[in-house]
């Protein structure tokens, strides 16, 4: 449901902004809350189920998403919808981090095997299936409903995995659970977004002077969570954010490349959908379909770079992975430039391919080399804050859309002003992103040069939340 939900959307976006009026702040809100509201609750929700109960609040998570989905679904207008995405982006940080944990406690570690290899299928199928599914329930407008299933889709879900978690899970917590952080967990809420709504809204506000004041003051914000938290792990040893895991260097070196990789996909694969469906005049179906080549592209060299490729090379492949998608870009630059207003899916599909094959090179080793070197005891607070950093870097990268797309587009166009105006824009738009990318290669270099030993219960091969290394089952 999470998996899909991030990636549905996207597709429908022309859709909902043409039925709904909305604005493109409105639908870069659409996007960003729920990324923004799934980073802020994600390492708060693992610690409740830790504290509360795992499957107490996975049942809350996950009964709190698919209300939130009939909300999404039944949304009367553009700020009840961006309302109703922020509230599904807290319940998915309440639901998700107790899956992995709820598997810990539930399943012996022999059985563990074969349990994980079954996640890392529906991992992918949900990443995979996500923007071909939205493209169908759009092109289909069910009940004459339009978008709106993409949403609704996931009340059958939602309704079969309460019935069935209340059934057949059982209930388990962490002895020694740690305390929560909320003054932390407001700090990095509250400076998030007083660095994103000045940039998702300012251009259409024409950059007023409180924006920018806004932004300054976010980095005063992030200074005072970090003098926090400093004191309150001398205090009681449980901060949000665990900062001598700043230490290491192959951590802090990795937390930048997760943050600034998140920051580019959230600017491409936006500002794509845009490129296809407003500049280019596809349907929702044609440009589902025209991601698919990319989607099977990251599972291949995902398989690849894990198994065969990394225990030989290390961080070159990595690497290597930075610089394919950098090729890939230039290459869709040209074709963009070249076929214009005429390029076909077909021609899409060798940029890609080269992208996809370069993403699967990056992010299925890229949590293991950032763990590689963090103490075991920490090993928890780290995976969860991976995760949280890169979805907080695609809410960035999603606030940013207004600056590298739109403010590369003129106010008042029409069509066919407007498509030529959105080709361009997109051409603009990758040349971000591929700096983004040279950037991450160069950080790559204080990665280590060659995997370690796994840490023990640090992650899984998602990369998602795991606190339960002293998980007992109770009752």
């Amino acid at each position: 449901m999470d998996l899909v939900d991030v990636t549905i959307v996207n597709i429908a976006i022309p859709s909902i902004q043409k039925d709904t009026g909305a604005s493109f702040s409105s639908i870069q809100w659409i996007t960003a809350g729920y990324a923004l509201a799934f980073a802020a609750g994600l390492i708060t929700g693992g610690r409740l189920g830790d504290i509360h109960g795992r499957k107490k609040l996975f049942l809350i998570g996950i009964g709190g998403f698919t209300l939130a989905s009939a909300l999404c679904g039944f949304a009367a207008n553009p700020e009840m919808l961006v309302a109703s995405r922020i509230l599904q982006g807290a319940m998915a940080a309440m639901m998700v981090p107790q899956v992995l944990s709820i598997v810990h406690a539930t399943f012996p570690a022999h059985e563990r095997g074969k349990v994980f290899g079954l996640f890392g299928a529906v991992v992918g199928l949900g990443a995979v299936s996500g923007p071909l599914l939205g493209a169908l329930l759009t092109e289909w407008n069910l009940f004459g409903l339009e978008w709106r299933p993409i949403f609704l889709i996931n009340l059958p879900v939602g309704i079969a995995g309460l019935v069935l978690g209340i059934k057949f899970i059982s209930e388990s917590k962490a002895p020694k659970a740690l305390k929560l952080d909320l003054v932390g967990m407001v700090l990095v809420t509250l400076g998030l977004l007083m660095l994103l709504y000045p940039l998702t809204r300012g251009r259409e506000l024409g950059w007023p002077l409180w924006g920018y004041l806004s932004m300054a003051g976010s980095v005063l914000v992030f200074a005072g969570l970090i003098a926090y938290e400093r004191m309150k792990a001398r205090r009681d040893g449980s901060p949000l954010i665990e900062l001598s895991l700043f230490k290491v260097k192959s951590f802090a070196a990795g937390i930048a490349v997760q943050a600034t990789f998140g920051v580019g996909l959230g600017v491409f694969f936006l500002v794509w959908t845009l490129y296809m469906q407003i500049g280019l005049g596809w349907s929702a179906l044609r440009a589902g379909l025209t991601g698919v080549p990319f989607s099977i592209a990251v599972s291949v060299a995902a398989g690849m770079s894990v198994q065969k490729l990394v225990p030989r090379f290390g961080r070159k492949v990595l690497q290597a992975g930075a610089l394919t998608m950098v090729a890939g870009l230039l290459i869709y630059i040209w074709e963009a430039g070249r076929y214009g207003m005429d390029i076909a899916p077909w021609q899409m599909a060798l940029p890609l391919v080269v992208m996809g094959l370069g993403m699967g090179l990056i992010v299925a080793p890229l949590t293991d080399a950032v763990l590689s070197e963090v103490p075991k005891e920490h090993s928890g607070s780290a995976s969860g804050l991976i995760n949280t950093v890169q979805q907080m870097g695609n809410a960035l990268g999603l606030g940013l859309v207004s600056v590298v797309f739109f403010g590369s587009i003129g106010d008042d166009l029409v069509p066919p002003q407007l498509n030529r105006a959105f080709v361009d824009g997109f051409q603009h738009s990758l040349w971000y992103v591929a700096g983004v990318l040279a950037v991450i290669f160069l950080v790559m270099f204080a990665l280590p040069a060659k995997p370690q030993q796994h840490v023990e219960g640090a992650v899984d091969e998602a990369g998602l939340l795991d606190l339960t290394k002293d998980a007992q089952p109770v009752g």
